[in-house]
């Protein structure tokens, strides 16, 4: 208690001149207990990838606007595996009332998954799926059909010829899908050579360094397709990309992304539904609480195609997703 109330002349009605120690009025036996709030427990990839701050956006807002959820968001601050591992196995232990999880590695996450539904504590994924789990569903994009997108982008953009390369992070199984849904569109073009997958590992950092890279390697490359966002997550990855020669099709639509799209340094961006991440998972684990199992196993939260004849109008619709 603040020393201000400690201190006061009483303890109650008339008992002016108490000191601190006296017993002060019986408690009140009429009031109702506070009920308490569910506790679902959000867990992102890493703290450092941007597009997970509007997941938490829509969670905290889902949260409020509920009024009985208390959101508990934490994740590794760079993209760990084991330590996202952890972060699941200690909310197991604190019995939380529901887990949400973007997994960097469904395979290695699932027996964990498992425990915590054994436990019964209801477990859904998002963004990226732990698909071999006991998970009750998946809000997110469907990612081979989102990878057919980029690969047809990229054929539209390239006529359907000469040199490609390719950027992703190997052991989500988001990305892969994605990459799958790339090579599958890219098949159907034979004039089209994929030359190269690099590895990110989630590392926005990474993208400058291995765009550069593969640019002197391939100097007559067509096109950068990137099943990630890393090289439109900062302004410098794709600077001294020259886009009268070489096309980049892009994941991921969050700041700078739409300002280097205007800038024509990339043709094509997909965005997917940050803020539905959160808000989504926070709506179906108060419905399972509540006995109202989710209409799929698979919830296809769909994707934007964005390019420099729709920018203006996505970024108003994003503006005021974000309550900007």
């Amino acid at each position: 208690l603040p020393l201000s109330f400690l201190s006061a002349g009483g303890c109650g009605p008339g008992a002016a001149g108490c000191s601190i120690g006296c017993p002060g009025p019986p408690p009140r036996t009429d009031a109702a207990p506070a009920a308490r709030k569910m506790r679902c427990a959000t867990i992102p990839k890493a703290l450092n990838i941007p597009v997970f701050n509007y997941a938490k956006i829509g969670a905290d807002r889902a949260a409020k606007e509920y009024g009985d959820v208390e959101v508990l968001w934490n994740a590794p601050v760079t993209a760990d595996q084991l330590k996202q591992k952890e972060i699941l196995e200690s909310y197991i232990t604190q019995r939380v009332d529901g887990i949400a999880i973007s997994s960097l590695n469904g395979e290695f996450l699932a027996e964990t998954i498992n425990r915590a539904m054994d436990a019964g504590i209801p477990v859904i994924t998002w963004d990226s799926d732990a698909p071999t789990s006991k998970r009750i569903a998946f809000y997110g994009v469907d990612d081979l059909a989102s990878g057919r997108i980029l690969g047809e982008q990229a054929i539209k953009l390239t006529g359907g010829k000469g040199k490609v390369a390719l950027i992703t992070s190997f052991g989500a199984t988001n990305l892969q899908n994605r990459l799958n849904g790339v090579k599958e569109a890219l098949a159907k073009a034979p004039g089209i050579q994929i030359v190269e997958t690099y590895d990110i590992k989630e590392d926005t950092i990474r993208a400058a360094e291995i765009i550069a890279t593969g640019s002197r390697r391939y100097p007559d490359l067509a096109a950068w397709i990137s099943v990630g966002g890393w090289p439109v997550f900062t302004r410098n990855a794709l600077a001294n990309i020259d886009p009268s020669k070489t096309k980049v099709i892009c994941f991921d639509t969050i700041s700078p992304a739409l300002d280097i799209l205007r800038e024509g340094k990339v043709q094509v961006l997909l965005g997917q539904k940050y803020f539905g991440w959160g808000s989504e998972s926070v709506r179906l684990l108060r419905d399972i609480k509540q006995g109202k199992n989710p209409p799929s196993a698979i919830i296809d939260s769909g994707v934007d195609v964005v390019t420099k004849e729709n920018v203006d109008a996505y970024e108003q619709q994003w503006k005021k997703m974000a309550g900007q």
